[in-house]
């Protein structure tokens, strides 16, 4: 069975393909009720984390339980190593990610709709990511999904994803005159935005920008803040968890919202049950008023999307109307808030297409491309910019090298048996130095000098001894390469120029997933390393 996976901040998606149709697969709760959504929740059940509608059965009991755990992806340094906390307890992020695969690929041949169908062998599925994803979190994705059991045959990005359910469901909105798509798709905890060309069934990403930080749960915390204003509290009266409760809470009002909405309830707990067991107080929030607060983040996800606006706006009086666009389509859970395709009808006009299953157009695009029948193909691009900071004058100071820029095609085909070749770029010079200091690390954009700006992402720091002494020391173990080093490291080595240095070859490989390895290699003795620059 060919499976698109759209693993959310809070809800995880899937779609499979069947015969030329893309189904939602639906899941069972613990009360025998079906969803359209695996909820993305851990909880520490007595000791045994458990995930999905399990964890929010468990969080009823009073289990302690987390939510849009795929935020910690974003954060900066994160490895393999990187822990969450769940409860009183540390747990790391990639043994979290690898259970919750694993109760999902579980819940699929259990208790779904396609339980019968899936049979045992891992089922075949293309794997949805952040556009601006850095090569971590898509690293760690990508590797907990596949030790959780699936076969997962590609990673594509979210946005570009959904221009393949674009396509499926509009296909008379492309012309030969109007072929360009703007996806504007919020979720849960990120914002994205690319910027497609659609020919038929080649689709071309010309460009993505987006926000790590930015969805739905950000607009739960204004909803929450607004709710305590109208009791006259404060977020700080109140203890952690009812703070959770709270914010659980405004997720379901957020979600009952409807265009013709003026008021919406929310239970405002107090900041400890009394002896009479009192739950807290129901407040009725203006509409308006959540509005207003919650508008300068729909404004933000606008600005992080200008650059894809700015050079096809018309030249002509009115600068909304945008030459050659089919149309900006709204994606996303969070896009459900009425107030998003309000703001951004507001500022483009008509041709805003809202989906009209914005949870779910993700991993209809990714079934679509797992479908090898779909005849569908994706020109991708890196999204980000990927560099190094070199030692220069000695170690006296440090250079900015972009070596991968943000708009570099890394995935050339997708839906078809034969799988995309990795993209190669080959650096050689003579070194001057005796050691050199690689400081990676990936970009959102670079200014008018060339020096990296917006979100800047350690990668790694990885030391290459040039001189030929060093390497044989390294090479017999006697000198770590690793940043953390505590002791005897080429980072305790003192940076000096030398005459007469090495040939050095640098040879970058971005997979078609948008994971970037480099091998480094010095072509006058053969020393080598090679490195997965995963974080």
């Amino acid at each position: 069975m060919d499976l698109g996976l759209d693993f959310g901040t809070t809800h995880t998606v899937i779609a499979h393909a069947d015969r030329g149709n893309y189904p939602v697969v639906t899941f069972l709760d613990q009360d025998g009720d079906a969803h359209g959504h695996f909820p993305t929740v851990a909880a520490d059940d007595g000791g045994k984390v458990v995930y999905g509608f399990a964890a929010l059965e468990a969080a009823r009991r009073g289990a302690p339980f987390v939510r849009s755990f795929k935020r910690v992806l974003a954060e900066p340094r994160v490895t393999a190593e990187t822990t969450m906390r769940l409860g009183e307890r540390r747990v790391p992020l990639l043994e979290v990610l690898t259970g919750f695969f694993e109760a999902l690929l579980e819940a699929l041949r259990g208790d779904s709709s396609v339980e019968g169908a899936l049979g045992e062998d891992a089922p075949r599925t293309v794997l949805g990511v952040p556009a601006h994803a850095d090569s971590a979190q898509r690293f760690l994705t990508l590797e907990a999904c596949r030790r959780a059991g699936f076969e997962v045959v590609g990673m594509v990005n979210e946005p570009s994803a959904a221009s393949f359910e674009f396509a499926h469901r509009q296909a008379r909105s492309i012309t030969s005159r109007r072929n360009l798509v703007i996806v504007y798709d919020l979720g849960g905890g990120t914002f994205d935005a690319s910027l497609l060309e659609l020919s038929g069934t080649a689709h071309e990403v010309l460009a993505s920008f987006g926000v790590n930080r930015l969805g739905g749960d950000d607009f739960d915390e204004v909803l929450a803040e607004t709710a305590l204003r109208v009791a006259g509290r404060s977020r700080q009266e109140l203890a952690p968890e009812s703070w959770e409760a709270l914010l659980d809470e405004c997720r379901d009002a957020k979600e009952r919202l409807t265009p013709q909405s003026r008021r919406v309830a929310v239970e405002v707990p107090l900041a400890r049950r009394d002896e009479e067991g009192d739950e807290g107080t129901v407040v009725n929030v203006g509409v308006d008023d959540y509005y207003a607060a919650a508008a300068p983040l729909v404004e933000a996800t606008v600005d992080a999307m200008e650059p894809l606006v700015r050079h096809l706006s018309s030249q002509a009086e009115d600068s909304t109307d945008l030459e050659g666009v089919a149309g900006i389509y709204i994606v996303g859970g969070a896009s459900g808030l009425p107030l998003v395709p309000r703001v951004l009808r507001a500022r483009f006009g008509r041709r805003v297409h809202r989906s009209p299953m914005p949870s779910a157009s993700t991993a209809v695009g990714l079934a679509i491309a797992a479908d090898r029948d779909a005849g569908f193909s994706l020109r991708d691009r890196l999204s980000r910019g990927f560099g190094v900071f070199r030692e220069r004058e000695g170690g006296a100071s440090l250079s900015f090298d972009p070596v991968l820029d943000r708009s570099l095609v890394t995935a050339e085909v997708v839906g078809v048996e034969s799988p995309a070749e990795p993209v190669v770029v080959t650096r050689r010079y003579q070194a001057a130095h005796n050691v050199g200091w690689f400081r990676f690390v990936e970009y959102s954009s670079v200014d008018e000098y060339g020096e990296p700006r917006g979100d800047l992402v350690p990668v790694a720091d990885i030391s290459f001894p040039f001189e030929p002494k060093l390497q044989r020391l390294h090479a017999g173990g006697g000198l770590d390469s690793a940043s953390d080093s505590p002791s005897n490291g080429l980072h305790d080595i003192p940076v000096v120029r030398q005459d007469n240095g090495p040939t050095i070859e640098e040879r970058y490989t971005v997979d078609p997933a948008g994971i970037i390895s480099v091998a480094l290699t010095d072509l006058t003795t053969g020393y080598r390393q090679e490195h997965v620059l995963q974080a």
